[in-house]
């Protein structure tokens, strides 16, 4: 059970602080009850059925209680890029995002700031927001917390980063993530049937991300097996190879020092033939970090990846066209 007042005594993630947050005390998460946004945008690098013809609304939401130690959006999960911003300007960008065409709004990390955003939501939704709306989160988080946003939610994107605490502990620093997940990624898949409109964009449902990474290959495959178990006909499996080491300043976690190998790679497919999964995406293999976001920049992934709409350290853009855009 969750205190009346969520931020008060939060236990909205695994990690139960129960900081007053609501006071300005902080957690593991590292906010307060104060929602804080980096970033809006036109997303075009999300898988298929998120991006359509216009692209994914995506809304990067700072701070972070899973505190992945190869993060790639660090800036904002760990080192505070980001604004408060209040309800009239939260729902101000999903206004925008709808009329620059987005598809969706694809909240990304948003758990530990559930309570403010399924009122802002509402509120958005009051003024006219008629677009789906996505849970993106690393899977890291209480049940109550789904609860709080589900009245809002349509789709949902969990992670499902593994499944063995001894790894969960070595990789992630978080031995109780695997029972975490499997608990929240069950009870997603039971708030909505998946459904997809006659251009295969996706409106309501469950598709679960993995990253699988180098040296971990075990665990991939009991993520494999668990979600053919557990979730084959009721979501989508997206399979992400994109792994690259990413050193966080200060931080000392036992990160894989390379990227995913194509012996890998092809042993991930079989996998997927092993246990019959074959509703998703795999992602290709990407060489190189030329891809990394850096959200010092103005366009923190490129004109040719997303469309700016929104910065916490300006404001609104003029324009969706990249080409108004600048990079730096």
């Amino acid at each position: 059970m969750l205190h009346k007042d969520p931020f008060s005594s939060c236990r909205l993630c695994p990690r139960d602080c129960r900081v007053n947050r609501r006071a300005g005390e902080r957690g593991v998460c590292g906010e307060t009850a104060e929602l804080r946004l980096a970033t809006a945008s036109l997303h075009f690098g999300e898988e298929p059925p998120l991006i359509g013809e216009g692209g994914s609304g995506t809304i990067f939401v700072t701070g972070c209680s899973m505190k992945c130690p190869f993060c790639q959006n660090h800036q904002i999960s760990r080192c505070g890029a980001g604004r408060v911003v209040g309800k009239e300007e939260f729902v101000s960008i999903c206004l925008t995002l709808e009329d620059a065409g987005a598809e969706n709004i694809n909240l990304v990390t948003p758990s530990h700031a559930a309570p403010v955003l399924a009122d802002y939501l509402g509120s958005a939704k009051d003024s006219g927001l008629g677009l789906p709306v996505a849970w993106n989160s690393s899977g890291f988080e209480s049940l109550p917390a789904v609860e709080i946003a589900a009245p809002m939610v349509d789709i949902w994107l969990p992670d499902l980063k593994i499944l063995d605490s001894a790894a969960a502990e070595r990789r992630y620093g978080v031995p109780g993530y695997p029972a975490a997940a499997e608990a929240a990624v069950l009870f997603m898949a039971d708030l909505r049937p998946l459904a997809v409109d006659d251009e295969g964009v996706i409106k309501r449902g469950l598709m679960v991300r993995h990253l699988v990474l180098p040296g971990e290959m075990e665990s991939t495959r009991e993520v494999l097996r668990w979600f053919g178990e557990h979730l084959a006909g009721r979501a989508w499996l997206s399979v992400m190879t994109q792994y690259t080491p990413v050193r966080i300043p200060g931080e000392k976690g036992n990160i894989p020092e390379r990227q995913l190998n194509q012996r890998e790679y092809d042993t991930v497919l079989e996998w997927l033939d092993e246990f019959s999964i074959d509703d998703g995406f795999v992602q290709d293999l990407l060489p190189g970090n030329d891809w990394l976001p850096d959200f010092n920049r103005g366009n923190p992934f490129g004109s040719s990846l997303s469309k700016m709409i929104w910065r916490w350290d300006g404001g609104f853009v003029l324009s969706a066209d990249p080409s108004a855009n600048p990079e730096r």
